[in-house]
C-alpha cells in the first residue's frame, strides 16, 4: 500500500448568535478556521488529520503542502513510526516546533486513522482499549473580560450539564464571579495564556486561592520557563498546568523540574499520536497525570477523545464553549450532559461530511 495524494482544506465554521466577545484582546470572534488535511491511498482507504491552525493555519498548511506532504508521496502509510520518524529528521533543519511539527501532527493522525479502518477498529481500540464509552468534558469559557459576561457564560454552561469549567481570564474579578456563578460544587481552572513574570504569577495564584483553583494553567513568559513554573507552583502553594506549547522532547525537562502537576500535550501540536503515547509514558513514569489540551474541533479533538479513553483514570476532555451553525463533524464533537461519546466506528470513528466542507471550505 502507497500514500498517492495528501490534501489540505480549510474549513471555516460560522459561530452561533453572531459571535462571542473579544478572546485575548482581539475583535470579537465569529468563526473559527479548521486545518482538515486527507492522506490517500491507492487502495483506496484516506484518513483524516488536522495541524494545530486557528488563525494561524495558513503556515501550517504551508508547510504540509511544500515539505511535509511531498515526503509522504510513495511511502508506507501503515509503517507509522518509520514514516514519522524520517519525516523528523527531514524536518529538524526547520524547527522542532511551530508550523512543520504542527504538519506531522496532521499527518500522523490521519494515518492512525488509516490504521484502524484497516484493522476495523476504533483507535482507541488499537491504543490499548476502555472499558469508558464516554468522556466528562469540561468548558473552555473564551476570554470575556468583563465579570457579569464571565458569570452568564459559566451559569450556562453549568445549565447544560457540565460540572468543570475552564475561564480565560487575567483579573482576581472575573475569577471571582465564574466560582459564584459556578458555586462551590463545580471545579473551577483559571487558563492564563503566559502573561506574568514569576513574581508576578506568584501573587496571582496567592490572589486566587480563595477560588478554590483545581489548576492554574501557562501563568508565565515565556511557557518554556520550567524553573518558573516549578516556582509558581511552590511558592503560589497551587496546581500548575502546562505543555500545550511543548515538544516531546520539552516533556522529560518539564518533568524533571517539578513545574506541572498536570501535563497538557496538544496532539495537533506535538507531533500525533505517536508522540502523544511517548508523552503519556513519561508522564507516567514522573506521576505527573495527563489532562490534554484539545481546543479545536477536527481530528485533533476525536484523535483526542480516543487517547484520553485509554488513559488509566476518568480525565476530562476540554472543549471550547462555543456553538456552531454547522461543522463537518455534526453531533460528534458536541457533549451532551457535560459528557462526550468516544466514537465506536473504525479509526477516528467518523469521516467529515463532505457536503458541509463544500459548504464551509475556503481553502
Amino acid at each position: 500500500m502507497k500514500i498517492t495524494a495528501v490534501e489540505t482544506i480549510v474549513v471555516t465554521m460560522p459561530l452561533k448568535s453572531g459571535g462571542y466577545a473579544p478572546l485575548l484582546g482581539g475583535t470579537a470572534r465569529t468563526s473559527i478556521d479548521t486545518l482538515l488535511v486527507r492522506v490517500d491511498t491507492d487502495a483506496g482507504v484516506s484518513g483524516w488529520g488536522e495541524g494545530f491552525g486557528h488563525r494561524i493555519w495558513p503556515a501550517t498548511r504551508a508547510a504540509i503542502d511544500t515539505l511535509v506532504g511531498p515526503q509522504c508521496i510513495g511511502r508506507d502509510p501503515t509503517a507509522i513510526g518509520a514514516l514519522t520518524n524520517d519525516l523528523k529528521r527531514n524536518l529538524h533543519g526547520v524547527g522542532r516546533n511551530g508550523p512543520a511539527m504542527y504538519a506531522l501532527s496532521a499527518i500522523d493522525i490521519a494515518l492512525w486513522d488509516i490504521a484502524g479502518k484497516l484493522a476495523g477498529l476504533p483507535l482507541y481500540r488499537l491504543l490499548g482499549g476502555s472499558a469508558r464509552s464516554d468522556l466528562p468534558a469540561y468548558a473552555s469559557l473564551l476570554r470575556y473580560g468583563a465579570p457579569r459576561a464571565v458569570a452568564h457564560h459559566a451559569a450556562e454552561a453549568l445549565s447544560r450539564g457540565y460540572r468543570a469549567l475552564k475561564v480565560h481570564e487575567i483579573e482576581p474579578a472575573q475569577v471571582k464571579a465564574a466560582r459564584e456563578a459556578a458555586g462551590p460544587g463545580a471545579e473551577l481552572m483559571v487558563d492564563c495564556n503566559c502573561p506574568w513574570t514569576v513574581e508576578q504569577a506568584v501573587a496571582m495564584a496567592r490572589a486566587l486561592a480563595p477560588y478554590d483553583l483545581r489548576w492554574l494553567e501557562e501563568p508565565v513568559w515565556p511557557p518554556e520557563n520550567f524553573a518558573g513554573l516549578a516556582a509558581v507552583r511552590r511558592r503560589g502553594r497551587i496546581a500548575v498546568a502546562a505543555g500545550e506549547n511543548a515538544m516531546a522532547a520539552d516533556f522529560k525537562a518539564l518533568f524533571e523540574a517539578r513545574a506541572v502537576t498536570y501535563a497538557q500535550p496538544s496532539v495537533t501540536k506535538v507531533g500525533g499520536i505517536g508522540e502523544m503515547l511517548a508523552v503519556i509514558a513519561l508522564a507516567e513514569s514522573f506521576g505527573v497525570e495527563v489532562v490534554p489540551h484539545s481546543a479545536y474541533f477536527g481530528p485533533g479533538f476525536l484523535a483526542s477523545l480516543h487517547l484520553i479513553a485509554t488513559l488509566p483514570r476518568e480525565v476530562p476532555v476540554e472543549r471550547f464553549y462555543c456553538d456552531f451553525d454547522v461543522t463537518p463533524y455534526h453531533a460528534a464533537i458536541d457533549p451532551q450532559g457535560g459528557r462526550i461519546a468516544v466514537p465506536q466506528g473504525p479509526g477516528l470513528g467518523i469521516d467529515p461530511d463532505p457536503q458541509v466542507i463544500d459548504r464551509l471550505r475556503v481553502a
